[in-house]
């Protein structure tokens, strides 16, 4: 008989009970545990976080700044406008999540209502724009248009729109069309995403829920600058949310105004030639296709030739940036980024690469002066250079008989540098060179002039355009060789005869590619602003200078003035007596040479011109026009895609642009009165402490101060704003700045 306990329990169930004891006494020992580091280890800590939660932040947004042009005319600046904005945390407490509500305002706003809930649909992968892509927590502005009747609407029947607020604020304002629109330099603005706000969380210039950033050009170069500090007010409140006490506050700090080295007047010119060349280029037929020209595509450049700062840049096709402002709708959107739009939000000047045909010629010449090759030289100019079975042909068949490099480059004679660029392929081993031995003078000399690289401008994403050396043969090779080897054909298309070619010894230099490359043809790709620094360093005697557009940042209150130096890069591989015999050639272009049949009549002997005209081939497409010139202060380049011959397409535009720099009439003759920049502009606006501004002394008319020229001109030559008077923002300002805001919106952090 099994003895049994008096407590009546087994010796497994009394350790079941000692296990279940054991269990209970260590959960009781670490809740305690856990209690006492909370209560009192860690206690103070988070009595501090929890005193937070009774503290609300009210955002005051700072007054972005200004950005002028170098005499002060405002590119882009603030104005005061009704702004209609919606909560969607306010509409997501409604049971339809806020779309009768979103109905109802259309209908006030004279919207459609599919439009206005696209506006504050939050932005992810799947969503196509127009969308939000700001904070879920920020108010998201619907229209910044709206009309005192249509705010005092919404304000008095506030109990029908919960979550619409309507309330004048700052909004950014760029110049209208038809004036300097100077779109693509400028860039816009949009909300700061969730992501931006953590990732400058640490750093010294973080954001707020309520700023705007810079997306592209000045306004993303120099966002930090431009957009200033917002205010922040701390209120205590209690467990209901009513004002208690003011914990905090502290005042925003405006923005500082950028000053640019770009002329408004000369960027209006600029632009309307730019434009009107296209136009122009349009009404011509292609002899090859015999199509009219597309002229699709194109840029200007106008650069100061002794510091780089850059006077006018155009792009086209452009834009009207004011699309961006308070948030951009659907139609605009597309017509900005779709498949058809020609995307006019490229900067060309900067992003557009092409093949440069015989602009690319000041290189080519450079090298065979490096390569040991005379400049008086009698080199032949034939109608056509062959080799082996291909025959390489002279512009229109032309032939100069034997003549020098100056004027080879006069008469833009092709067959002079194939067999200047053949004769240096076969120096350095052919197809099959030894280790170490190719000297390669045309490509080095390409790299000495800062191709194949950024210039460095101070705006984003400029691209590096292409040398195509022996290094990048390799690496392009090994990228695409398989499949150039499974599409080429050896007696197939021509582009599948070139794919076979290329899969064979698409690693290697060939006779053909340096052929090829002399002229600018080929896998040779450069940019408009590339151009510039190339010729503008020709022209003021061989320093290659960083290009900038930004000239100094002023403080809101005029106190601080930071300039933008000019910066020296390096200089042209060339002597002084190689620069002088390209001047005296790029002279002969204009006055004998392929661009004289523009430039017929021009004062040479008052304002010396020197221009390279180029026509490059685009396989599939209609040949890219390019036009290299400078005088002794400024650099000018055009570029338009598909428009046929260099000075054909844009000769004529870019005389326009240098008559109205110098003040030439179509006779020739020179009237400095009516000269927009005889010389480049060297002082800086000043901003006065009541908002106003006070332009520099215009140089070509000395002792002449701006102000005095302006009541004479009011507009300078220029449809906006005098200079010298307080912006269309000052007129609500009590010092430009600060855009009064009569009880504006003020946002959560």
């Amino acid at each position: 008989m099994t003895n049994i306990p008096e407590t009546g329990r087994t010796q497994r169930v009394q350790i079941r009970l000692v296990v279940i004891q054991i269990l209970v006494l260590s959960l009781l020992g670490t809740l305690g545990g856990r209690l006492w580091y909370l209560q009192i280890r860690e206690g103070a800590a988070y009595q501090r976080e929890a005193s937070g939660n009774h503290v609300q932040q009210v955002v005051d947004p700072a007054v972005r700044g200004d950005i002028l042009d170098a005499r002060g005319v405002p590119l882009a600046d603030n104005e005061t406008r009704l702004v209609v904005s919606a909560s969607r945390t306010d509409l997501l407490k409604q049971k339809d999540d806020g779309k009768a509500v979103l109905a109802k305002l259309a209908g006030v706003l004279g919207m459609k209502p599919e439009d206005v809930t696209q506006k504050v649909r939050l932005c992810d992968a799947k969503t196509p724009q127009p969308c939000w892509n700001g904070s879920p927590y920020q108010p998201i502005p619907i229209t910044d248009e709206a009309t005192p009747k249509q705010a005092l609407q919404i304000r008095e029947r506030a109990e029908d729109f919960p979550g619409i607020s309507a309330e004048p604020e700052a909004v950014r304002r760029y110049p209208a069309p038809g004036k300097s629109n100077t779109s693509q330099v400028l860039g816009y603005l949009s909300p700061v995403t969730d992501e931006e706000i953590q990732k400058a969380k640490d750093t010294d210039s973080p954001y707020l829920r309520s700023d705007m950033v810079g997306r592209s050009g000045l306004e993303r170069q120099y966002d930090k600058v431009l957009r200033g500090k917002a205010g922040v007010t701390r209120y205590e409140v209690d467990n209901l949310g009513r004002v208690i006490g003011k914990a905090k506050a502290d005042a925003a700090e405006s923005g500082s105004n950028l000053v640019t080295s770009i002329d408004s007047r000369v960027q209006r010119v600029a632009e309307y030639e730019l434009d009107n060349a296209m136009k122009k280029a349009r009404q011509q037929f292609d002899k090859i296709t015999g199509e009219n020209y597309k002229a699709d595509s194109g840029a200007v450049v106008v650069m100061e030739a002794k510091t780089g700062r850059i006077v006018a840049m155009a792009s086209a096709p452009t834009y009207d940036p004011n699309v961006w402002v308070g948030g951009i709708s659907g139609k605009d959107y597309k017509a900005l980024t779709g498949k058809n739009s020609d995307y006019p939000l490229l900067n060309r000047a900067i992003q557009g690469q092409a093949a440069p045909g015989s602009t690319f010629k000041v290189v080519s010449t450079a090298a065979a002066v490096n390569a040991g090759y005379v400049w008086d030289g009698g080199y032949p100019c034939t109608s056509s250079y062959s080799v082996g079975g291909q025959v390489f042909k002279n512009f229109e068949g032309e032939n100069f008989g034997p003549i020098s490099l100056g004027r080879a480059l006069e008469v833009s004679c092709d067959t002079v540098f194939y067999g200047l660029a053949d004769r240096e392929w076969k120096k350095d081993g052919g197809i099959n060179p030894k280790k170490g031995q190719p000297k390669d003078h045309f490509f080095k000399t390409a790299h000495q002039f800062g191709l194949g690289k950024e210039t460095g401008i101070d705006l984003p994403n400029e691209v590096t355009g292409r040398v195509p050396d022996r290094k990048w043969k390799l690496d392009y090779w090994k990228a695409n060789k398989d499949a150039w080897c499974k599409s080429g054909k050896k007696d197939g298309s021509y582009v599948e005869k070139i794919a076979y070619e290329n899969c064979l010894e698409g690693n290697k230099m060939r006779e053909g590619d340096e052929i090829n490359y002399s002229i600018g043809q080929g896998d040779t790709l450069v940019t408009p602003i590339q151009e510039a620094v190339i010729y503008g360093a020709v022209a003021n005697g061989g320093t290659m200078y960083q290009p900038t557009i930004g000239k100094a940042v002023i403080s809101a209150d005029g106190k601080s003035v930071q300039e933008i130096k000019p910066r020296k890069t390096g200089r042209l591989p060339v002597t002084q007596a190689t620069l002088k015999g390209m001047n005296d050639a790029f002279a002969g272009v204009i006055t004998r040479g392929t661009a004289a049949w523009k430039f017929g009549g021009w004062p040479q002997d008052k304002i010396p011109l020197h221009a390279k005209t180029g026509t490059a081939e685009v396989y599939g497409k209609q040949t890219t026009s390019w036009l290299a010139t400078y005088s002794k202060d400024y650099t000018v380049i055009m570029t338009i895609a598909q428009a046929g011959t260099g000075s054909g397409a844009s000769g004529e535009a870019v005389r326009n642009i240098y008559s109205a720099l110098y003040g030439v009439g179509g006779d020739g003759s020179v009237d400095q009165k009516k000269a927009l920049l005889p010389e480049p502009q060297k002082g800086l606006p000043k901003v006065r402490t009541d908002g106003t501004i006070a332009a520099p002394k215009i140089t070509g008319d000395p002792g002449k101060d701006a102000e005095a020229a302006q009541k004479d001109n009011p507009t300078n030559g220029d449809d906006q704003q005098p200079a010298t008077s307080p912006s269309p923002t000052t007129r609500n300002s009590n010092t430009r700045r600060k855009p009064r805001r009569r009880g504006s919106r003020r946002m959560p952090a």
